[in-house]
């Protein structure tokens, strides 16, 4: 009877180790299946910030030479204006030609 009993106990202990050993491999298997996901999902994220980031330097470059022809532009409508007569000043000239014409 006690060959019995203690036949029972290896057996139960054995059978727990067995249980806690397929615990522990589950564990292991769903902490690499979220390992391989987290790591899945750090790349498509690293490859979308990078595919964002040479977009946003494609639209930064182009708008710094659209600032650049905005500024060229202004500084020769700037040099143009300076050089044309204003409204007034061809006013004042009229009336002198025909204060002139008058005489």
């Amino acid at each position: 009877m006690g060959d019995e009993y203690a036949g029972q106990q290896y057996q139960q202990f054995f059978s727990d180790i067995n249980t806690r050993i397929r615990d522990l491999e589950d564990r292991q298997r769903l902490l690499k299946d979220r390992m391989l996901l987290v790591g899945q999902t750090f790349v498509k994220e690293r490859e979308s910030s990078f595919g964002d980031l040479q977009e946003m330097k494609t639209i930064l470059i182009q708008l710094q030479e659209d600032q650049k022809r905005i500024k060229d532009m202004l500084k020769r409508f700037g040099e143009q204006l300076d050089k044309s007569a204003r409204k007034e000043e061809l006013m004042i000239l009229q009336r002198q030609f025909d204060l002139f014409r008058e005489k």
